[in-house]
């Protein structure tokens, strides 16, 4: 379980994502680019330009660059007022120097959007909009302010109006489409980024339960012999110290207290042990093994398993992987979760594929969400109408990604499906009328080895 409040997945850290010096290359990138482009024009093509303003505007740039590095650390990242600020600058800079030499004019008018573009990759919706807003405006004001381009034979730089109006349109339309679309990208792979972190955790923590149950088993297997011993010679003083009462009763306090010892090592060691027979299991029992903790929930869960046309009689032996059992235990929290009173949990094995399918009675997937089943959904609230379907969940809506994940890295295929048309009376339904997962793995992906492959148990490391 991962608690928002931890910050993993606050949207006001994102702008410190930003490093400073990736906007000083940048920027140094478009001073190179300002000075080609001025010189090329006025030396080249003999263009008439206000040289000593223009060059005052890129001296600006230069100036905030040589500040920027001397000033803050090379490993400085921008909070999101900051980053805002450096954006406008290059942002009233470039629409400074367009004014100088020409307006939309000037082919270069549409290195606006680079600004743009670059907030609503890495900064928030309400900076993305007013730099955006700040751009069209410059935009439109330069379009009709602006210092005439003129040739060395004093013809001035003409555009016909259509043109410089569509030129005006595509830079606003750029602004607007780049804007949206950096945006929803960089969401994405933000969420993605998100998803896949919150997967690497839960997996982490699955293996630190499972290597945590190993060694407490371990500890009750070795410890199981002198606590034999101690609870032995105490039962032996205990016949020879009948007229010690003193002394009769520190025996007895031994015997109990060693008892007491083994008693807590196997409740702590049923959670599994080092011992390589023990990472593996009957299908039944691992998918009994994930359905645990959702089985005393008020709702029924139910199994069956039975072998394929091709399959044998003989009940398959399956690793106990970590990715399979938290996989399964999330596909089976999300299906109680939803079920009005029933779960069923079917495994069905052939000589080639192993199946499992977990079924409920509810309601089934939206249709509008189930053909985005496995998408990151991360949020940071729950509705009203989740809170009343799941009180006792806390989590931020990851719980089908990191099942998919984690289960498609062990080989599986995972397919989602209603059961049933939504649109039948409930009379009509059958039982089994709410939403489907079914898992396909290649029987080598899941299979255990034969006992005779295990080889000896491994030692524990800490």
């Amino acid at each position: 379980m991962i608690n928002p409040s931890l910050g993993l997945f606050a949207r006001d850290t994102r702008s410190d994502w930003v490093r400073l010096r990736t906007l000083i290359l940048l920027r140094w990138m478009a001073i190179t680019g300002q000075l080609a482009a001025i010189t090329v024009a006025h030396h080249v093509y003999g263009i008439q330009l206000p040289l000593g303003l223009c060059y005052m505007a890129v001296g600006a740039s230069i100036i905030a660059n040589l500040i920027s590095i001397f000033v803050y650390p090379e490993n400085k990242r921008l909070s999101e007022f900051e980053a805002m600020l450096t954006l406008l600058f290059d942002l009233s800079q470039l629409s400074f120097l367009l004014y100088l030499t020409g307006g939309l004019t000037n082919p270069f008018a549409l290195l606006i959007l680079a600004p743009v573009t670059i907030s609503a990759s890495a900064l928030e919706l309400r900076t993305t909009l007013l730099l955006g807003a700040l751009a069209i405006l410059f935009t439109s004001l330069i379009s009709f302010v602006n210092v005439p381009l003129y040739f060395a034979d004093g013809e001035m730089l003409r555009v016909p109006l259509v043109f410089e109006f569509g030129f005006w349109l595509a830079i606003v339309i750029g602004i607007v489409f780049l804007g949206l679309y950096s945006r929803r990208i960089a969401m994405e792979i933000r969420s993605m980024s998100d998803a896949l972190l919150a997967t690497q955790m839960a997996l982490a923590r699955e293996q630190k339960l499972t290597d945590l149950g190993g060694v407490v088993a371990a500890a009750a297997h070795e410890l199981g012999t002198p606590l034999a011993t101690i609870k032995l010679v105490s039962a032996e003083m205990m016949e020879e110290l009948g007229d010690h009462p003193e002394l009769l009763e520190d025996a007895r306090l031994i015997r109990d207290q060693a008892d007491r010892c083994r008693d807590i090592l196997r409740g702590m060691g049923r959670a599994g042990k080092d011992d390589l027979h023990l990472r593996q299991a009957p299908l039944a029992s691992l998918l009994r093994e994930a359905a645990e903790p959702h089985m005393g929930r008020g709702k029924q869960v139910e199994f069956s398993l039975a072998p394929g046309p091709s399959g044998s009689e003989r009940q398959p032996t399956v690793l106990r992987r970590p990715e399979v059992i938290h996989g399964l235990r999330n596909l089976i929290q999300n299906a109680v979760d939803f079920a009005r009173t029933t779960v069923w949990v079917d495994g069905e094995w052939t000589d080639r594929r192993i199946t499992i399918r977990i079924v409920d009675d509810g309601e089934g997937y939206p249709p509008q969400v189930i053909g985005r089943i496995g998408d990151p959904f991360v949020r940071s609230r729950r509705s009203a109408q989740e809170l009343e379907k799941r009180p006792e969940y806390e989590g931020m809506g990851l719980g089908l990604f990191i099942a998919k994940t984690l289960l498609e890295r062990t080989g599986a295929e995972l397919s989602f499906a209603n059961a049933s048309d939504p649109f039948l009376t409930p009379e009509e339904r059958p039982d089994r009328c709410g939403a489907i997962v079914e898992l396909v793995w290649e029987a080598k992906d899941l299979l255990a080895p034969e006992a005779a492959e295990l080889g000896e148990n491994q030692r524990f490391t800490v």
